[in-house]
């Protein structure tokens, strides 16, 4: 008899494959984020569980799923969205997807990067609205990206990723990182740490690159922005939690900051109006890791860590806290 699992939103077809092969699977049949009602439905009498983002997984959604449920697979390397604490006093192993999005998570953080400096959305909307007269010399003025600093808040997976890539605009670059980075690894992007003031009042791009903790909630803030330059912009494909929403809205339409580029929200899906209104903003929807090869890659994961636990009586490779299987 295959184990029962239940899938909070239908992965790429790959995945869902893999999954349907193994496992008895039960899936959101809509292409939206479950009702709470839905979720704690949808996970009674479940042996593992593929959560996203968008799904809090906590006391109540556990009691919901009964002793027979085993693994919370999170979809997502954050997992902030899971308490962890109550699926080990659960006896409930949980996973996460490392690794697989570091590149695409780089890739959109710069291409974030260059439609901000360079004002591509504004020149889209402009010219498929008929206004494209001609080239003009002051027509949608940006700025440059090559041989600026740009400044990393985190210097993990995707900070270095980020790094090497911006290496190519032979851009300088800053970090900062309560945990020390390999030497080989900083020298080879040319990287050099400083702390946070520094970081703050000497890039010209902030780039965040930090898990969402207690600590990191709010990094940037209204004394952070006030450090920077006016010609600053900010960059976040980490959590939206880590910036001030109202503090950023607030700084960047004073003109106390240049703008900024946001693949995610303080309270998502809402967004600060002041954010959406104002044209120095490229606002994403969360679509750091939304390659078809990379969201595969994820689902390929947590099926490889479900089948671990499930299946193979094992601890999964990617478990978040193994000490369940003690």
């Amino acid at each position: 008899m295959q184990p029962k699992i239940f899938v909070c939103r239908r992965l790429p077809e790959g995945a869902m494959q893999a999954l349907e092969g193994a496992f008895e699977v039960e899936c959101n049949p809509n292409d939206r984020v479950l009702t709470r009602e839905e979720l704690l439905a949808g996970v009674a009498g479940k042996d593992g569980v593929v959560s996203l983002l968008t799904d809090r997984i906590d006391d109540e959604v556990l009691d919901a799923a009964g002793p027979q449920l085993k693994i919370m697979a999170n979809y997502a390397v954050g997992y902030n969205n899971v308490d962890v604490a109550a699926c080990t006093a659960h006896k409930v192993a949980v996973t996460n997807t490392p690794g697989v999005l570091t590149d695409t998570t780089a890739d959109l953080t710069m291409a974030l990067l260059l439609a901000t400096s360079r004002r591509l959305c504004e020149s889209d909307a402009y010219t498929r609205a008929g206004k494209y007269e001609g080239w003009a010399p002051l027509l949608f003025l940006g700025t440059d990206v090559h041989h600026k600093t740009l400044g990393l808040m985190g210097f993990g997976r995707v900070g270095y990723a980020v790094a090497k890539r911006a290496a190519g605009f032979d851009m300088k670059i800053l970090y900062h990182d309560s945990h020390p980075c390999p030497p080989e690894l900083k020298q080879k992007v040319g990287a050099t740490c400083v702390d946070r003031e520094t970081l703050l009042k000497e890039s010209d791009f902030i780039s965040m690159h930090v898990p969402l903790t207690p600590e990191t909630r709010h990094l940037l803030s209204t004394d952070e922005f006030a450090l920077m330059k006016p010609t600053a912009y900010v960059i976040n494909t980490a959590r939206g939690e880590v910036i001030d929403e109202a503090a950023l809205a607030a700084a960047i339409k004073s003109g106390q900051i240049a703008g900024a580029g946001l693949d995610v929200f303080e309270d998502e899906p809402a967004i600060h109006p002041d954010l959406v209104a104002n044209p120095s903003v490229v606002l994403l929807p969360h679509i750091g890791s939304a390659s078809i090869e990379t969201r595969t890659a994820m689902g390929m994961l947590d099926y490889d860590n479900l089948r671990a636990c499930l299946i193979e009586g094992k601890v999964p490779p990617n478990c978040l806290n193994p000490e369940v299987f003690n």
